[in-house]
């Protein structure tokens, strides 16, 4: 075998295995948890945004992940299957909201922890929830009530003149009496 092939056989292995090395420590950094906790579920009127995979956070740290999301026919409310680590307890009346990151996007499951002596135990349900909060619906609300006021005892817009009846002069100085 030439002296070349060789040399560029090692070289290719070891860019392979520099490559290797950097995919394990990027899944190792991920941030993404194999600790598998128990599981809780939770009904939404609205998950509009929410994931399989999505962050379970209590007070803004990651305590487990969205497992699962279904439709229940009965109430036609979306069920959610979270878990959540083994080394956290939560009380039975915690309450879960679905919260955004930041107004481009990206929504996780908040817990906040209630005061009950009693914990959830595996597989029960959270029932006290919020669901996720439409930015769309939110600006077409406050369009529609900013187009549908009315002006409340203001100005007299098409004379010019204030609605108590004295003269104002153009720019907002009283005009001079005559």
């Amino acid at each position: 075998m030439p002296r070349r092939s060789i040399a560029e056989m090692l070289t290719g292995a070891a860019v392979l295995l520099v490559a290797a090395g950097f995919l394990v420590y990027a899944i190792a950094h991920s941030g993404r948890s194999t600790a598998i906790g128990y599981g809780l579920y939770a009904k939404f009127d609205h998950i509009d945004g929410l994931a399989v995979g999505s962050d379970v956070r209590i007070a803004g740290v990651k305590v487990g992940s969205v497992t699962e999301t279904q439709l229940d026919p009965q109430s036609f409310q979306a069920v959610v299957g979270l878990s959540v680590r083994n080394d956290i307890k939560l009380p039975k009346d915690s309450s879960a909201e679905i919260t955004s990151e930041s107004l481009l996007g990206g929504k996780f499951l908040a817990l906040v922890p209630g005061g009950d002596e009693t914990m959830l135990k595996p597989g029960q349900t959270i029932t006290i929830t919020q669901g996720s909060i439409s930015l769309e619906q939110l600006l077409g609300k406050f369009i529609f009530s900013v187009t549908s006021m009315k002006p409340a005892g203001g100005t007299d817009s098409a004379s010019g003149g204030a609605a108590d009846g004295s003269n104002a002069a153009p720019g907002g100085a009283a005009a001079a009496p005559k």
